[in-house]
């Protein structure tokens, strides 16, 4: 088993106009902690909501131990971990 715990891939999101993310990768591995760190506008709150099911991407892809997940709200963030 792989020990990539979450993995996002190619992930965008836009409001209107303005591009908040885009194609963004990131891998957590266990064990490990990390840190976003950003100006302002940067797109990290934008990230955070993806991942908390609160905003949902416009593409890419979301994955939790290697199995690809839609996080529709809070709750199923929850509820997934």
């Amino acid at each position: 088993m792989s020990d990539v715990i979450l993995q996002v891939s190619r992930l965008s999101k836009a409001f209107g106009p303005v591009q908040a993310l885009r194609d963004v990768q990131f891998e957590l591995r266990r064990g490990e902690i990390h840190a976003l760190a950003g100006e302002n506008g940067a797109g990290k709150s934008t990230l955070m909501n993806i991942i908390d099911g609160i905003l949902q991407p416009d593409s890419g892809e979301i994955s939790l131990d290697g199995r690809p997940v839609r996080i529709a709200s809070p709750a199923a963030a929850q509820r997934l971990g």
